[in-house]
């Protein structure tokens, strides 16, 4: 609840804070003197930014479960499924948030996701080859791990930062859509063919800068997680999945959960451009905080 609190506040924020500027930099009298109301190109931007994000959150357990047929496991039919539900309820305590739904997915490469609109409700699903293919000590460890995304609340976080970059692209791309027109091209009547051209080209090009910025936070928390699930199912446990995940083959889930997905595929990308480290820099990082940590342990 805290986090949707700070998104509003957020979003409120970001709209004051464009509104101050662009009266300082002269923007609104700028605008209005081209036919264009700042009040209510800032109401859009935070409308489709912040709006568009939000519901994308909202049913971002419902997009989850249709783009990978996860099956909720709601009555067990297995050990295997007593011993998962188990294990989430155990871990879910531990970290202090509800139990979330758990679900199975058919697919034959080692992945599990979480997702879902807060720390009281989301989702875990994990896919029927990591089933097959970890042991329970594995497995836990990527339960942990993506219990940890729940715990910090990464979606929220992670749409927080998508929507603040969502409401600056689409406002300044049609600040420069209408300066171009206006200015450049000096149109008086409406919107020309050059403020279309240009708030489109605008908005492709401040959207794969701004896809930089939320992909370093989408890296980060995998650490954040790891680590996370280390403390939930123990350091060697989270290592010797983390290992067995690079040995795997590479992720094949959906485009939209694929962020959310313990092994992202993300070693063949651009560094800037992947929603996850390489498996390799997560082991690295998570041995020298065990290090770190043994180290500290043994001074006291």
């Amino acid at each position: 609840m805290k986090r949707i609190v700070l998104f509003v506040l957020t979003n409120l924020g970001i709209v004051l804070m464009l509104s101050i500027t662009a009266q300082l930099l002269g923007l609104d009298r700028m605008l209005a003197a081209r036919g264009m109301n700042l009040g209510g190109l800032l109401a859009m931007a935070a409308l489709f930014g912040f709006g568009g994000a939000f519901i994308s959150l909202a049913i971002s357990k419902w997009m989850a479960k249709m783009s990978t047929g996860a099956r909720v496991i709601t009555e067990p039919s297995s050990s295997a499924e007593f011993w998962l539900l188990s294990t989430v309820e155990k871990q879910a305590r531990q970290a202090g948030i509800g139990m979330p739904e758990v679900a199975v997915y058919d697919s034959p490469d080692m992945n599990a996701f979480a997702t879902g609109m807060s720390r009281d409700n989301a989702l875990v699903a994990v896919s029927t080859g990591l089933l097959q293919n970890m042991t329970r000590d594995e497995v836990e460890a990527v339960l942990a791990h993506e219990v940890s995304h729940i715990a910090n609340g990464d979606m929220v976080t992670l749409t927080l930062i998508q929507g603040v970059v969502n409401t600056f692209v689409f406002f300044l791309a049609r600040v420069l859509g209408n300066l171009v027109d206006k200015v450049v091209f000096r149109n008086e009547e409406g919107h020309g063919p050059a403020y279309w051209v240009t708030t489109i080209v605008a908005e492709l090009v401040l959207g794969l800068l701004a896809s930089i910025v939320v992909l370093w936070f989408s890296r980060r928390r995998e650490f954040r997680a790891d680590a996370g699930g280390a403390a939930l199912a123990g350091g060697q446990r989270m290592i010797a999945a983390l290992e067995r995940l690079r040995r795997g083959q590479e992720s094949n889930l959906p485009q939209g959960v694929r962020a959310f997905g313990i092994n992202g595929g993300g070693a063949r990308l651009a560094a800037l451009f992947a929603s996850h480290p390489p498996l390799e820099e997560r082991i690295a990082a998570l041995r020298e905080s065990m290090s770190r940590s043994g180290a500290m342990g043994a001074m006291s």
